[in-house]
């Protein structure tokens, strides 16, 4: 079985052609950062023309890579939501039309599910697992069940971690996207050097809250040189917030495994760390060692695979194909949509 996937949700343009067997054939992906750099970050209008532009050659390409022709395809995937309306539809209404030549089915992927999904094309991970996303627009702990079957256990309250990211970078003056350059600035920073707060840790629970956070790292800028932080500042400030952020998301975690542990007794506990701030190299080891102390497999995705890209959402589209999921020519865009609609 061979699915082409289709991914436009936000600023990365992304075609992939991926197999059942969990062979990635092609994985093709244009980053739009030199779009939106200048204005500090994703601009909706600007990502959707980006999408119309750049598409269409980015699928010629992945079929090209993979080695198929369009006549081999069992199958189109494309991201469907949560995103920005625009890309969206690009994305969508590409996929459509090349599945209605192709006479495949089309499968209208949730892009957090297709992250959620990523472990089992990686790794082989059985369901069920534990699943800590955590990306620019979603900070949430969920149970894995099933392909379509998740139970969320919390979320954020107000920020997700990628955003708290990229506002800190925006006030310490760094790059854009905030993420990789907060923890390349933390590199050679003192974590303990500014007394940030640690919204939520300690409380039932597997909620999280950054709006806080955001607000402490903003009032200490202030208060250095009237926000004109020195280098040795923005590191130590950096290494301050990255390590806050550790704290926060390893409580919380410790509490969705002993949740896990509870309702699902006998199964060896897997934590899987999936979107882009999965890729954090300090949080990854942060989550080690909490899964070595609690006895439980951490999986984290290659991070090429943790970022946007279509790779996982070719893989959500073999996976709904099993479980009998394909989506009519009727499947709408849909800038919200949670995998637990039953969650508060």
């Amino acid at each position: 079985m061979i699915v082409l996937g289709i991914e436009t949700s936000c600023d990365e343009t992304a075609a992939a052609v991926v197999r059942d067997d969990r062979t990635v054939l092609a994985n093709v992906v244009f980053s739009q950062l030199a779009e939106h750099r200048p204005w500090g970050g994703v601009v909706p209008e600007i990502a959707a023309r980006a999408h119309l532009e750049r598409l269409d050659g980015l699928v010629a390409r992945a079929m090209r890579e993979g080695g198929i022709g369009f006549g081999d395809l069992d199958g189109v995937a494309a991201t469907a939501g949560p995103g920005l309306i625009g890309g969206l539809l690009v994305g969508l209404m590409t996929g459509k039309a090349i599945a209605a030549v192709a006479g495949q089915p089309f499968l209208a992927v949730n892009h957090l599910e297709a992250h959620a999904l990523t472990p089992r094309l990686t790794d082989g991970v059985d369901f069920p697992y534990l699943v800590l996303l955590v990306s620019g627009g979603h900070c949430q702990l969920l149970v894995a069940e099933d392909v379509g079957r998740y139970r969320r256990l919390g979320g954020t309250v107000d920020d997700a971690v990628g955003e708290a990211f990229d506002k800190t970078a925006r006030l310490l003056g760094l790059g854009w996207p905030g993420g990789p350059e907060v923890e390349r600035a933390a590199l050679t920073g003192d974590p303990a050097r500014f007394a940030l707060p640690r919204p939520m840790k300690g409380r039932p629970g597997c909620d999280f809250s950054f709006a806080g956070l955001k607000t402490a790292v903003r009032h200490a800028v202030a208060a250095l040189l009237g926000g004109a932080p020195a280098p040795a500042d923005v590191a130590d400030l950096s290494a301050s917030f990255q390590a806050a952020v550790g704290d926060v998301i390893v409580d919380r975690t410790a509490n969705a495994l002993a949740t896990f542990a509870a309702s699902h007794p006998g199964v060896a506990p897997a934590l899987v760390v999936a979107g882009g701030v999965a890729a954090n190299r300090a949080l990854r080891t942060r989550l080690a060692t909490l899964c070595e102390a609690k006895d439980a497999r951490l999986v984290a995705p290659p991070p090429a695979l943790c970022t946007d890209n279509a790779a996982m959402i070719a893989w959500a589209g073999i996976e709904m194909l099993r479980a009998g999921r394909a989506s009519g020519m009727d499947a709408r865009a849909r800038p919200r949509w949670p995998l637990d609609e039953a969650a508060a």
